[in-house]
């Protein structure tokens, strides 16, 4: 009798996960997780999850602002809003006793400036902005840089993100600048580039850009990558083209709010994503690049050597990550207003 209450203790023990119950909410990017994997998650735990979307980091930001902290225990920032949420106190800072799939995560991608030693986010993936066309339509095949979706033959028929960063970037790199320009001069005259290319802009759209590409309503988008790979798999003659000027590398983090109601569970659904298997279905599924090496090695060829969801080393020399912009950010932020305005 002794050994069977032992043997049920060190189960118990042993399976944390299968105590879980109650709730968590999730305020994530658009199409960016698996459905599978929330059932999956509520399956083996118990956790319902809520998940409720935003379309750029500005929302998501605003809005956890305005609740300082409240109503979500996983937010989804981009590298520049971790340091900047970071800062403002906005953030819980991670136990990382609770985080036993930690280790499997791309050293290089760790303790990085915006985040030293990973005190409060860890990588959930990372990926680029590019530009796809369908490679079958005559005028947009030629497309090589931005510089190109300037021609009058695109006017009207182009679609850019609905993120800052992403645009403005475009003028930037244009001029030669670098993505993270802290120079209000230079970015304003980024921002000058960019005013007659607007009219000719179809639709801003971050949700889910890749529809218009393959309803033929644009014949170029600026767009991310993993929404370029959904595209390509629903029509082979998608291409994906990574600028001649350079492009847009980011990565995205798992943050806690600082007055999230549902810590454990946070803990818990932060460590279940960083599982091998679980992340190597994200990003089979979702199309953008794992920060998870256990999670790569199991990925298929077809993904693993996919230019789109892993550029080759010649290509990612022209990238750049985008970082915090500190002070700078104002003059993005009024440059994106007039951009968006057309004031």
């Amino acid at each position: 009798m002794k050994r069977s209450f032992l043997s049920l203790f060190c189960l118990l023990l042993a399976a944390p996960a299968m105590a879980a119950s109650g709730e968590l909410y999730v305020y994530n990017w658009s199409e960016y997780l698996p459905d599978s994997v929330l059932r999956d998650f509520t399956k083996e735990t118990g956790v319902k999850v809520i998940m409720s979307t935003y379309d750029s980091n500005e929302a998501m930001y605003a809005k956890v602002r305005m609740m300082d902290g409240k109503g979500y225990d996983i937010i989804v920032p981009s590298t520049d809003f971790v340091a900047r949420m970071r800062k403002e106190g906005l953030l819980l800072p991670l136990d990382k006793s609770r985080l036993t799939n930690l280790g499997n995560l791309d050293p290089s991608l760790m303790n990085q400036l915006f985040d030293p030693d990973n005190v409060y986010s860890v990588p959930y993936m990372w990926g680029s902005t590019a530009i796809a066309v369908n490679g079958k339509n005559a005028d947009a095949v030629g497309i090589v840089s931005f510089a190109d979706l300037w021609k009058p033959e695109f006017k009207g028929k182009i679609l850019l993100p609905n993120d800052m960063r992403g645009v403005l970037g475009m003028g930037l790199k244009r001029l030669g600048y670098s993505l993270n320009e802290a120079d209000p001069a230079k970015v304003a005259e980024a921002c000058e580039l960019l005013i007659p290319l607007m009219p000719g802009v179809r639709v801003f759209d971050s949700d889910s850009p890749k529809l218009a590409l393959l309803n033929n309503e644009v014949l170029a988008a600026v767009l991310w990558n993993g929404e370029a790979y959904a595209a390509s798999g629903e029509n082979p003659d998608i291409r994906c083209i990574y600028p001649e000027e350079g492009f847009s590398l980011w990565a995205d983090s798992l943050c806690i709010p600082k007055n999230a109601a549902n810590v454990e569970n946070a803990h818990l659904f932060i460590d279940y994503l960083l599982r091998p298997e679980v992340s190597a279905l994200i990003c089979q599924e979702m199309g953008y690049s794992s920060p998870n090496l256990a999670a790569k090695a199991l990925l298929s060829e077809e993904v693993r050597g996919n230019e789109i969801v892993y550029p080759s080393h010649e290509t990612m020399m022209r990238g750049e990550f985008e970082t915090d912009l500190g002070p700078a950010v104002k003059a993005y932020e009024e440059c994106w207003m007039r951009l968006k305005t057309g004031r």
